[in-house]
């Protein structure tokens, strides 16, 4: 029998990415839920302060499976490439070492699921690593941020540099199911952890989402109308 790193015999990962834009500006917008996870795991490992390197903020720690690196790119979104490439080709991390954390206007809010390559799907941040990775054979957990309301006054791009309009708790909620998936991936490998956390959000939450779509009222992150 071969000796494997991780249970579904993948690549240990090796590399952990949260894209986002940098600044207080867009700090809880949409397009941010990825950096805010990667934070949530930096300070659950025990990282301490992130130093600045790769054109992003940057630590090493001890993962389940050996080495690991955060990385949380200080570029705007669409140039994330600039910081990713260099950092995976620094560690010498192969694309399926590399998890890269994202929003998704594909799933709908509070949805949580992984993908192992494919194409950007719209994502210009994606498509920059596209480039800079030579590859689309990267990791993804994908974080269901959904498309505009029919309230809402602007078009995808917009949205997704728009503050959450769902209430903090399932904001929380979203991000806490992206932490979980991330930390399965990292102890017991890719395919392991997407065949367990595969997590939609619960149906009274569902409803309340859809009622208040169907109202056009909205909630700001923090709480606020």
């Amino acid at each position: 029998m071969t000796a494997t790193t991780t249970p579904d015999a993948t690549a240990a990962v090796r590399l952990v990415v949260g894209l986002g834009n940098p600044g207080s500006r867009y700090e809880r917008t949409r397009h941010n839920a990825g950096q805010r996870v990667v934070e949530a795991l930096a300070a659950r490992l025990g990282a301490g302060r992130m130093v600045d390197r790769y054109a992003g903020r940057f630590t090493e720690v001890r993962g389940p499976s050996g080495p690991l690196a955060l990385l949380i790119p200080t570029t705007f979104m669409n140039d994330s490439g600039r910081s990713v490439g260099p950092a995976a080709g620094q560690l010498r991390a192969a694309p399926d070492q590399v998890l890269v954390v994202h929003d998704e206007v594909d799933l709908p809010f509070g949805v949580v699921r992984g993908k192992r390559g494919g194409g950007p799907g719209g994502h210009n941040g994606l498509r920059s690593l596209d480039v800079a990775l030579g590859s689309r054979d990267y990791l993804r957990v994908r974080l269901g941020v959904g498309r505009p309301d029919p309230a809402f006054r602007g078009d995808t791009a917009a949205w997704v540099l728009a503050a959450f309009s769902e209430p903090a708790s399932e904001v929380d909620e979203l991000l806490g199911a992206g932490l979980a998936m991330v930390e399965s991936v990292l102890e017991h490998g890719f395919d392991a952890a997407i065949a367990t956390h595969h997590a939609s959000p619960p149906g009274a939450r569902a409803k309340a989402r859809a009622e208040r779509r169907e109202a056009g009222t909205t909630t700001t992150d923090d709480g606020s109308e």
